[in-house]
């Protein structure tokens, strides 16, 4: 076992995060003999960026090497950890434009773990190796030889065999596309992406046998995203609900290329004759993850950007992309009325409002209220039962 630091008991390390995770229900026991098996420092490199536990945010580079007291305490804390950037082309101490692999956040790691319902003699799909501690924990649990792992970046992909390698362990790693999945290794019994996407692969689904299960973090273009925990069927369709929040990097296959805002008709001469209005919307009823997930459903074609003004005022933008229409709704602490400009053929504030009044109808509905189905033909997104989609609002 390599870059092993000894410690004091009484310090940050293993035990201290497993009391945490057990305390809050995320690590189970039966998960407990492979989490110390597998010890989470063995799969993060000398250099990391300490993440929060939305995921979204990274702190300042942390160098084992002149701060392993730092490193240390942040391996064994629950977030998630960012290690590496801009698919590698970034290697400098600050950080860089995009995170394209972590080490995820040891309550979300246990927690799809814990949805994924493995079982002895499983055989396992993993899209996104990542660091490696996922696969390394699934193979200690199932044995080595049930577990393929799929990771698409070769640099990534190596260091994480090595670590494989310092425990002992030797599942599948494959160098490839995750959205292609692994065929030669399946059927599978079990799938699960440590990646985000926005429509879920047909391979995953053609690749895991009937009654198997595909654990898979998924969301809109618009963001807010959760972990849908999907049963295949007979049919090649597959279905089931979302079961928590969730913010993982997206298969790169799937990554969103939002036009820029300048490509937009007058937006350099803002409000340029937009149609002007006030809303009692608030730009901050529409940022919740939940809030955002349920817009982007609806709304499929629809982004949004933020300016950010002096004392926590900002300007939402909304934009089509079809790169038509665009919408901005002013943000200030204490207001009750927000001041909208609206441009181009769509009313996009409009349907922004019209969609989060259908979500209080619905008695605000947060993810696990909400479900996935996918089929040969498609997929959908459904409230409650199978049988009631959302609606989808298209121009």
């Amino acid at each position: 076992m390599t870059d092993v630091v000894a410690r004091n008991p009484q310090e940050p390390g293993p035990e201290g995060l497993a009391s945490e995770l057990l305390g809050k229900g995320a690590l189970t026991p039966d998960w407990l003999p492979a989490y110390r098996a597998v010890p989470r420092h063995v799969f993060v490199p000398g250099l990391l960026w300490p993440g929060t536990a939305g995921g979204n945010r990274q702190g300042a580079l942390v160098d084992r090497d002149t701060a392993p007291e730092q490193w240390w305490e942040k391996v064994y804390s629950d977030i998630p950890l960012t290690t590496h950037w801009d698919d590698g082309a970034h290697a400098r101490a600050e950080k860089g434009r995009s995170p394209t692999s972590s080490n995820s956040m040891p309550t979300m790691v246990f927690a799809m773990l814990d949805a994924l319902a493995v079982e002895p003699g499983n055989r396992v799909l993993e899209v996104g190796t990542g660091t490696g501690w996922n696969a390394a924990l699934l193979a200690h649990r199932l044995g080595a030889e049930n577990v393929v792992t799929v990771e698409v970046d070769p640099a990534v992909a190596a260091e994480a065999q090595r670590r494989f390698g310092d425990l002992g362990l030797t599942p599948l790693s494959v160098v490839g596309d995750g959205v292609e999945g692994h065929e030669p290794g399946a059927p599978y019994d079990r799938v699960i992406a440590t990646c985000g996407v926005s429509h879920v692969p047909r391979s995953w689904i053609e690749q895991c046998r009937p009654g198997g299960l595909v654990v898979a973090p998924w969301g809109p273009a618009y963001g807010g995203q959760a972990v849908a925990r999907l049963r295949v069927g007979e049919d090649g369709a597959a279905s089931g609900t979302f079961v928590r929040a969730s913010a993982f990097m997206r298969l790169r296959d799937q990554r969103n290329a939002f036009p820029p805002t300048s490509a937009y008709p007058d937006t350099g001469q803002w409000p340029a004759g937009g149609v002007r209005r006030t809303s009692f919307l608030s730009p901050d009823a529409l940022g919740g993850w939940h809030h955002m997930f349920t817009l982007g459903i609806q709304l499929p074609d629809v982004f949004c950007r933020v300016s950010w003004g002096s004392r926590g005022a900002y300007r939402l933008w909304l934009l089509d992309m079809g790169v038509t229409s665009w919408a901005t709704a002013d943000y200030e602490h204490g207001r009750s009325a927000y001041d909208v400009v609206q441009h181009g053929p769509r009313r996009l504030w409009d349907e922004a409002e019209e969609v989060m009044a259908w979500w209080r109808e619905h008695g605000g509905p947060r993810f696990e209220r909400f479900g996935l189905t996918v089929t040969p033909l498609g997929q959908r997104v459904w409230l409650d039962h199978p049988d009631n989609p959302v609606p989808v609002r298209v121009p």
